[in-house]
């Protein structure tokens, strides 16, 4: 019998396990550490799998990742020559843009502000808060995720643009693309959120130099922002330089440089800091699971497969 591996590095591969001998029953589903022939194993889901764990199966045909984030794979420098793939999941995709609106509707709606005042027992009326249409967000990263946050955001009224690597084409919404543009995205941009996969060219993009490109002449205090990509792409003290030179107003994290977050870093405190613990797009297990039994599916039936990685990008 074939065998599917679930080669996780970080988690409980069980609960994945119980899943995949349901929705893969002519597959044996095994763990890192089980005897199994290593002729046997077809496929393979990963989670931050040993480096060179995978590379003792001749007979592999796919790596399927665990998450939409696929930049754990690449920290294997004996990856198999064989077709990644990443989920993408419609539960998954919402659940980001939840996030991405509740975040940008806090800031605009300055609610860390009222906390505080709550806290003080203040009541204070002499703010005057800016619509929706008068701010505008900027999303770096517009693939499946930054593209169904960024539609959701204009539903609600928000001035909204993107940028990615490559050119893109997307209904309704204004983009630029490439080093070449980047400044002029960053001067549109009030609120910026990042959802950029992890890569050598993306990695401590969020930096000061790209902080002090953000708009000044906007009808907020200052620019603010929300990271819910991956933790790399961020230098967490230039970040917190900004916040105190007055260069971001505000900063939401789910990401960070080392995680979990050191108790001693400095960000828990900040008073314009908000973190979450890398949850801004949990998706429900079982679904993923579906989303990557159907993957093997389309493999065994000899279809290409979806939302395939590629190798040179590193996304």
């Amino acid at each position: 019998m074939a065998s599917f591996l679930v080669a996780m590095g970080s988690g409980d591969p069980a609960p994945w396990i119980k899943n995949f001998r349901g929705l893969l029953p002519d597959f044996d589903i095994v763990s890192l550490g089980d005897a199994v022939d290593p002729l046997s194993v077809r496929y393979v889901m990963t989670w931050y799998h040993p480096p060179g764990s995978l590379s003792h199966f001749p007979n592999l045909k796919a790596i399927f990742s665990l998450g939409a984030g696929v930049d754990h794979m690449f920290r294997d420098p004996h990856l198999p020559n064989v077709p990644m793939a990443r989920v993408v999941d419609p539960d998954l995709t919402n659940r980001m843009s939840e996030y991405v609106m509740l975040h940008t509707l806090s800031i605009l709606r300055q609610t860390r502000r009222y906390r505080t005042q709550q806290a003080e027992r203040l009541w204070l009326d002499d703010d005057w808060q800016p619509a929706a249409q008068d701010v505008r967000v900027g999303i770096m990263g517009m693939g499946v995720l930054g593209t169904d946050a960024a539609h959701k955001l204009k539903s609600i009224g928000f001035d909204v643009a993107g940028w990615s690597k490559s050119p893109k084409q997307i209904k309704s919404v204004p983009t630029y693309a490439g080093p070449d543009e980047l400044a002029a995205f960053l001067a549109r941009t009030d609120i910026l959120v990042t959802l950029l996969p992890l890569t050598p060219e993306t990695r401590g993009i969020i930096n000061t130099n790209l902080l002090k490109g953000l708009a000044r002449d906007g009808r907020v205090a200052a620019p603010s922002l929300i990271n819910a990509g991956r933790g790399g792409l961020q230098k967490e003290a230039d970040i917190l330089a900004c916040l105190d030179d007055g260069t971001l107003h505000e900063a939401v994290l789910d990401v960070f440089e080392t995680e979990p977050l050191s108790r001693d870093s400095a960000l828990w405190l900040h008073p314009r800091v908000t973190i979450t613990p890398h949850n801004a797009s949990v998706s429900d297990p079982l679904e993923v699971s579906r989303a990557i039994a159907a993957q093997v599916q389309r493999a065994e039936r000899g279809e290409a497969l979806l939302h395939v990685v590629h190798y040179e990008q590193g996304y």
